[in-house]
């Protein structure tokens, strides 16, 4: 049984009333983190999102006995996407939860996303609605806020479009970018803030205009992209799509618009560690996957598991632990294999994060150099992601 998984550290259940039991509407689309790490949130269905302190104690979470300001918020209609806003400003109040929930500068943000197209703002720590946001006309798929620090917020939407909200003026402020053919199921932020990932499309954060399409390899045409994700460095976009019956993950650099390397498996769901060592999959056939860029075979995957029912993953910012949402409104966290960055890693991301492909391709470097730091050094077709001995590699 999965339960049995020596990779599983504690299970969520939710427990619905007997009328919602059956219905549909019980999945868990979207899980979070707050940046601190001090929270987690998780759209349990049914147009509910749960707020739990962060670390859980597995047997009061087990047994519905805690009492440690967790809340629940009723969103009136199913949530797709939800996201924290960044850390609150750190005061004294940090240190007393009843003073930082009276100080209005010290709250937290929680956006979800509704199936309305609606938007809806909460006061973590107050566990009050703040406002909402009004504009799109389909479902709110994804949410994320940039590292920046600052209140800007861009949602993707099934109409097609994204929107960029400035919640310091109550998102009144709003820039709406069109191009789109097709729904946008995920959208995610360069660690510089300087681009906007949807679909295969890259759009500029500052000047919020359109940069490029990533297009290329046998797959010209995505239909539906599942998941994508920067590397912390931002160097490389990871995108999860199919095409009629075939999956995949493709790496790219967003600087050149190459493809790096092409992963064949059916995925629902992908994110890069906090470390950028690793890479996450949330697939058909097992609950979870961990992939390390380049190596041959996973260093760390669930028991397969047919109905293993996974929708959505997220690390906590300081690594370890990865939690995963399911079908039937669960959450899982699984603990994550720990790694401890090479020097030559460390050095890489470090200067990835300021310097883009171009201008380390101007460097007078030995050509093995340049491979590395452009990450031009991964099999370029990774045939098969099955067990590590099953695994098919070509260069």
């Amino acid at each position: 049984m999965l339960t049995s998984d020596p990779a599983l550290l504690l299970e969520l259940k939710t427990r619905r009333p007997p009328s919602l039991v059956e219905r549909a509407g019980r999945e868990t689309w979207s899980v979070d983190f707050s940046p601190d790490g001090a929270w987690f949130a998780w759209s349990m269905g049914h147009g509910i999102v749960w707020v739990v302190a962060w670390p859980l104690d597995s047997e009061e979470s087990q047994n519905g006995e805690t009492d440690r300001g967790d809340k629940s918020f009723s969103c009136g209609h199913p949530v797709w996407g939800l996201a924290f806003g960044p850390r609150p400003p750190k005061s004294n109040a940090t240190a007393c939860p009843a003073k930082a929930r009276s100080e209005g500068k010290n709250s937290l943000l929680l956006a979800t996303g509704l199936e309305n197209g609606v938007i809806k703002i909460w006061n973590v720590l107050t566990g009050s609605a703040v406002f909402d946001l009004h504009g799109h006309e389909g479902v709110v798929r994804d949410l994320v806020f940039p590292q920046n620090g600052t209140l800007t917020l861009i949602s993707s939407s099934r109409d097609k479009t994204l929107r960029i909200w400035d919640l310091a003026h109550k998102g009144k402020k709003v820039q709406v970018l069109y191009g789109h053919k097709d729904w946008i199921s995920s959208c995610c932020v360069s660690s510089d803030c300087s681009m906007i990932a949807s679909m295969v499309c890259l759009w500029s954060l500052r000047s919020y205009t359109f940069i490029r399409n990533l297009t290329g390899g046998a797959h010209k045409t995505v239909y539906l992209l599942s998941s994508c994700d920067f590397s912390p460095d931002g160097a490389i976009l990871a995108t999860a799509a199919f095409s009629g019956s075939s999956w995949w993950i493709d790496l790219w650099d967003p600087y050149t618009a190459e493809k790096l390397a092409t992963l064949a498996v059916l995925v629902f769901s992908i994110q890069f560690s906090p470390n950028g060592l690793h890479l996450t999959l949330v697939t058909d056939d097992r609950a979870l996957r961990i992939w390390e860029l380049g190596e041959k075979g996973m260093v760390m995957e669930t028991k397969r598991d047919r109905d293993s029912n996974g929708l959505c993953c997220k690390y906590h910012p300081q690594g370890g632990v990865v939690a995963t949402g399911t079908r039937d409104g669960h959450v899982r966290f699984w603990r994550a294999p720990s790694a401890v960055p090479s020097l030559c890693h460390l050095c890489r991301s470090i200067l990835r994060h300021s310097i883009s492909t171009h201008q380390i391709e101007a460097l007078p470097l030995p050509k093995r150099i340049l491979e590395y730091l452009t990450y031009k050094n991964i099999p370029e077709r990774l045939k098969s992601c099955c067990s590590s001995d099953e695994e098919e590699w070509e260069s």
